[in-house]
């Protein structure tokens, strides 16, 4: 059976972003994936360059990915254009975040 996109980023939401609290799907931090039979391309960044949790936030969606079936191989690229901001967030974290 030929993994989706749906199912990467339903396998990808599991990871959260422990600064902001949510999970970088809904952060809009994935900006694509693509996938050629069992191998799965993630292009994504973070929310700042800075980020202490570079590499482990890119090991945990690795993780994530690999537990789907029919994934044998991933590929996580981080890219920093265009520069993630909170309007690429959905509306539910738009909404908590801008409370604070």
């Amino acid at each position: 059976m030929a993994i989706t996109q749906e199912e990467v980023y339903a396998g990808i939401a599991i990871v959260i972003d422990p600064e902001v609290g949510f999970d970088i799907v809904s952060l809009g931090l994935i900006y694509g994936v693509v996938i050629e039979g069992a191998h799965v391309h993630v292009n994504m960044t973070l929310s700042t360059k800075a980020c202490p949790l570079h590499e482990l936030i890119k090991q945990w969606v690795n993780d994530a990915v690999l537990k789907l079936e029919g994934v044998e191989t991933c590929e996580i690229e981080i890219v920093w254009e265009p520069a993630w901001n909170i309007s690429m967030a959905n509306d539910e974290v738009k909404k908590a975040l801008s409370s604070y």
